[in-house]
Order: C-alpha cells, then sequence, then structure tokens
C-alpha cells in the first residue's frame, strides 16, 4: 500500500489476484502527510499509462520520457509499471507524487539529494492541453492537424473550453490513405480495440 513515494521493485497498478488498485496519493502539503488531493494510478485500459488526477479530474497522461523509467506487465492477472531503476549503496531512487501534483524521481547520490525527472514539465504535458484535432508543438502552441482549421463554437464553462479545429471540408470516403504525424504522443487508449496478436 504506497503512499506518495515509490520505490525501485514496487508495483503500481492492478492486481487482479487481489482485486486491488495501488496508486501514489500525495501529501495534503509540505508539512502536512495526510492525503492529498493528487493521485497518481495505471489505467487498466487496453494499453495501460499513467494518469496524474486531482480531485479525480485527469490532470496529465503519461509519455515517452516516463516508459523509459517503467517495466510494464499487461496480463490477465495484472496490469502494472515497476521502476526499472538500478539501486545500490552509493545511489538510492525513489519516484514521489509531490502535494502540487507532479512526479519528481529524486536519486541520492554520496549524501546529495538530486531531482532526475520531473513530470509533468511543460503545458503540452497536460491532458488534452489542445484540445480535438490538434496538437501541442515543440514551441509549446497548438496547431491544428492537416485537414482542420481553427474554427467551430466554444464557450468557457461548458464541454469544450478552448477552441476547436474543425474540417477544412467535408470527410471524403474516397480517400483511402491515413495521414502520418511523427512525434506524437500516443492517444488515450480507454475506448480502443486492441489486438496484440497483430504484430
Amino acid at each position: 500500500y504506497p503512499t506518495d513515494i515509490w520505490l525501485p521493485g514496487m508495483k503500481l497498478g492492478w492486481d487482479g489476484t487481489k482485486n486491488l488498485n495501488k496508486t501514489l496519493t500525495s501529501w495534503a502539503s509540505l508539512t502536512d502527510p495526510s492525503s492529498g488531493s493528487h493521485v497518481f494510478a495505471i489505467e487498466k485500459w487496453n494499453v495501460s499509462h499513467g494518469l496524474i488526477t486531482e480531485s479525480g479530474k485527469t490532470e496529465s497522461r503519461t509519455g515517452p520520457s516516463y516508459s523509459k523509467l517503467v517495466n510494464i506487465t499487461e496480463t490477465g492477472e495484472e496490469i502494472s509499471h515497476s521502476l526499472n531503476i538500478a539501486t545500490n549503496v552509493s545511489s538510492i531512487s525513489l519516484l514521489q507524487m509531490t502535494y502540487f501534483g507532479s512526479l519528481q524521481l529524486l536519486e541520492l547520490i554520496g549524501g546529495e539529494m538530486r531531482t532526475s525527472f520531473y513530470f509533468p514539465m511543460e503545458i503540452c504535458d497536460s491532458y488534452n492541453a489542445c484540445g480535438d484535432n490538434s496538437y501541442c508543438n515543440t514551441s509549446s502552441n497548438c496547431v491544428c492537424i492537416a485537414g482542420f482549421q481553427p474554427g467551430g463554437q466554444y464557450a468557457l464553462g461548458l464541454t469544450k473550453s478552448k477552441p476547436r479545429c474543425v474540417r477544412k471540408s467535408q470527410l471524403s470516403c474516397q480517400e483511402k490513405e491515413f495521414k502520418k504525424i511523427r512525434n506524437m504522443k500516443l492517444p488515450d487508449t480507454q475506448y480502443t480495440i486492441v489486438d496484440s496478436k497483430v504484430g
């Protein structure tokens, strides 16, 4: 039952044998160790990933830099992530869910503590930062994908709180081509169907 600290060797995620989902929960504040409002959980979607939530609302979703830190296990009995970090006498590492809603990997080397990973780092790490049919570019600006343009109605406080990207022209069923977009974080897998037998 982890609190706000994840140590190498520990597993976070769903344990089907105990029907238990192990998560990290932040402290309420820097000096108050009671449960805070930020939670880091491994979603048991078809392709698992980590989500940071605040009071139940999704704030951030992990990406490629996080995936390099963990071993991922996805079976019928278990969907879990474990830290893939070697520790020894001279170097101790831990991942902390901070009270202000970020994950940070801390390393204690020779009596000195340093942060070697921090998430989220930029606006593009925020969940659905740009909205539908758009992406966050390397300058942290929202850009519509090819074939779409800014437009459509939106209103603060309604389901869409940011400008939307809408089609430039009607969808054509004659086109038999997908647009390849490089260096993108894969979309949510909550509602996907994954055939793991396909190479």
